[in-house]
C-alpha cells in the first residue's frame, strides 16, 4: 500500500490543525496495494476506452482551455490548486506549515490543498480534465503520470524549472521523471525494500543470513523447504499485483523493451530468468499461491511463520510487532536481493503539472519548495519515508547512524519504559538506516513508460502458464514477445 496510507488509517485530525479539503472516499485497499505493489497502475480498460484516442489527447493538451480569468477573478487572490494522495488527516499539520510558509513568500497567491484517496485519483483527475478544472499540481504515481505524459497531458517542466534544479535531487530518481526530451515530474518521497528474515528458520536451515544474490536462491530455498518444511520467499505472479517479479527480471540483466517500444526480453537473459522462476515453482520451492494471490499473502505467510523472508519497508516491523510478536522477536533486517549488477529498486512518488494549468510557474515553485531539503527532511522524519533531495537524505542517514538510546540497567528503568519495545524500536531504526544505504545502488528498475502495466500483465500471464506446466518456459517467453509486439504495433505504428 502507499506508505502513508497505512499511517493514516484510523487516525483523526489533531485539534486545530489545518485541514485539506478531502474528496469523498471509498473503502481503500489492503497492505498489498500502492508502493509495495509498484506504485499502482494505469486507468482501467473501460476508462481508457471511454477516454481513448484523439479525444483524450486533445483534452489533455488543451492547456488552460476555458480557464481564462474574468475581470472579477483578476481582482481576487490567485488560487493554486494542489492535489496530494492520502496525506490527510495525519499530515495536515505538516502540509499546513509548508503551505503557510510558501504563501508568505508569494503574496497574492493562496494554495487550495485537496487530499485525494489513492484508489480514486486517476478517475477524479480524468474527470477534472474533461471538466477543464484540472488542478495545478498533482501528486501521482509514476505509471499513471507516464501515461498522461505520453498523451500530452503534462507540462514539460524544462521550460519553467530554474537552472540547476535537478542537481538537488538523486540523479537516478530525477531521471525517472523524464520521458524522452520531456521532464514531466519532480520527485518527492521514496521507499525501498529490505529483506526481513526469520532467524529461527534460517538457523534450522543452516544459514546465518539470507542470500544476497538471486543465483543463490535455489539452493537456499531447497534447504529451507527440506529442513523446515516452510518456504523461503514469496514473489507473486498475479498480473495486476506487485511489480516485484518484473523488477527481478531487470536485476537478472533482462532488457525489457528496445528504443522503439518493441520486446527485447526474448533473449538469453530472458530465457534464463523465465526458467529460473518456472523451475522454482515446479520443484515446489515457491508457495503454490504465487500464481493466484498477491503480496498480501506473503505478509500473511510470514506472520504465520511459514515464510523465511519477506521483502518490505522497514516500518512493517512495527505491524509485525503488533500482529505477530513471536515472529517479530526472531526477525532481523538484511540487504535486499540483487542481481549481478548489484542494483536495488526504489519506488518514487512524483509531483506533476497538468498542461491545463494556468499557473505553471507557481505550481513548479510550490513543488520545488515542498521537495526542498528542509521540507523533505521534516516529512521523512514524520512519515518514515525517504527523501529524494540529496542534502535531506545525507542528514537523515546521519540521524539514523547515531546509536539509539541503550536500555538502562534494570534497577534504573522507569516503570513506564518497556525494554523490549526499546529494542524493537532500535531494530526499526536499523532497518531504516539500511534502506538509506540501499539508495547508494538504487534505481527505478522498471521505468514508468507507457504501457508498462500491460507489459507486466503479458509477462506474468505467460510465466504463470510455464509454472503450471501448460507450456515450456521458452515458449511462454516467445508468446509474451508476440503479444507485446502486437500491442506495440497498434500503439506505436
Amino acid at each position: 500500500m502507499p506508505p502513508l496510507r497505512l499511517l493514516n488509517q484510523l487516525r483523526r485530525p489533531l485539534p486545530g490543525a489545518p485541514q485539506a479539503q478531502q474528496a469523498p472516499r471509498r473503502q481503500r485497499g489492503g497492505p498489498a496495494a500502492g508502493f509495495l505493489r509498484g506504485l499502482g497502475g494505469v486507468p482501467s480498460a473501460g476508462v481508457l476506452r471511454v477516454l481513448g484516442g484523439v479525444t483524450l489527447a486533445l483534452l489533455l493538451a488543451c492547456g488552460g482551455c476555458g480557464r481564462g480569468p474574468s475581470t472579477a477573478d483578476s481582482q481576487r487572490p490567485r488560487q493554486l490548486t494542489v492535489w496530494t494522495l492520502d496525506l490527510a488527516p495525519r499530515f495536515s499539520p505538516y502540509m499546513g506549515r509548508v503551505i503557510a510558509a510558501w504563501e508568505r513568500a508569494h503574496p497574492g497567491v493562496s494554495v487550495r490543498w485537496i487530499d485525494v484517496p489513492w484508489s480514486s485519483v486517476e478517475r477524479k483527475l480524468l474527470a477534472a480534465v474533461f471538466a477543464r478544472t484540472a488542478p495545478d499540481l498533482v501528486n501521482l504515481n509514476p505509471p499513471f503520470a507516464a501515461n498522461l505524459a505520453s498523451k500530452g497531458g503534462l507540462l514539460d517542466l524544462d521550460g519553467v524549472l530554474p537552472p540547476g534544479a535537478a542537481e538537488a535531487y538523486l540523479p537516478e530518481v530525477w531521471q525517472a521523471g523524464r520521458q524522452g526530451d520531456l521532464q514531466f515530474a519532480i520527485p518527492w518521497y521514496l521507499t525501498t525494500r529490505v529483506t526481513l528474515a526469520n532467524g529461527r528458520l534460517l538457523q534450522q536451515a543452516g544459514y546465518a543470513a539470507p542470500p544476497r544474490r538471486w543465483e543463490e536462491v535455489p539452493a537456499y530455498a531447497e534447504a529451507i523447504k527440506r529442513r523446515t518444511g516452510r518456504y523461503a520467499l514469496f514473489v507473486t505472479v498475479v498480473p495486476e499485483d506487485s511489480a516485484e517479479l518484473l523488477e527481478t527480471l531487470v536485476q537478472m540483466e533482462v532488457r525489457l523493451l528496445d528504443g522503439n517500444h518493441r520486446a527485447a526480453f526474448n533473449s538469453a537473459a530472458g530465457r534464463r530468468a523465465f526458467a529460473f522462476w518456472t523451475d522454482l515453482y515446479r520443484r515446489g520451492l515457491l508457495p503454490p499461491e504465487v500464481v493466484s494471490q498477491g503480496y498480501r499473502r506473503a505478509i500473511e505467510l510470514y506472520q504465520a511463520g511459514d515464510l523465511a523472508q519477506v521483502a518490505s519497508g522497514p516500518d512493517f516491523l512495527r505491524n509485525l510487532q503488533t500482529n505477530a510478536p513471536g515472529i517479530a522477536a526472531v526477525t532481523a533486517p538484511f540487504p535486499p536481493l540483487v542481481g549481478p549488477g548489484g542494483q536495488t529498486n526504489v519506488a518514487v512518488m512524483n509531483l506533476v503539472v497538468p498542461r491545463q494549468s494556468t499557473m505553471a510557474p507557481e505550481a513548479t515553485s510550490f513543488a520545488l519548495f515542498l521537495t526542498d531539503a528542509s521540507n523533505q527532511l521534516a516529512f521523512a522524519r514524520e512519515a518514515r519515508v525517504l527523501p529524494s533531495a540529496r542534502a535531506a537524505l545525507k542528514r537523515l542517514g546521519q540521524d539514523l547512524a547515531e546509536p539509539p538510546l541503550q536500555p538502562k540497567p534494570p534497577l534504573q528503568v522507569a516503570p513506564e519504559v518497556d525494554p523490549a519495545a526499546e529494542r524493537q524500536e532500535a531494530l526499526v531504526r536499523q532497518a531504516r538506516a539500511l534502506s538509506v544505504r540501499n539508495l547508494e545502488r538504487a534505481q527505478v528498475l522498471v521505468p514508468a513508460t507507457p504501457g508498462i502495466k500491460r507489459l507486466q500483465a503479458i509477462l506474468y500471464t505467460q510465466l504463470q502458464r510455464a509454472m503450471l506446466g501448460q507450456i515450456g518456459s521458452d515458449a511462454a517467453l516467445a508468446e509474451a514477445e508476440l503479444q507485446w509486439n502486437r500491442y506495440a504495433d497498434a500503439r506505436w505504428p
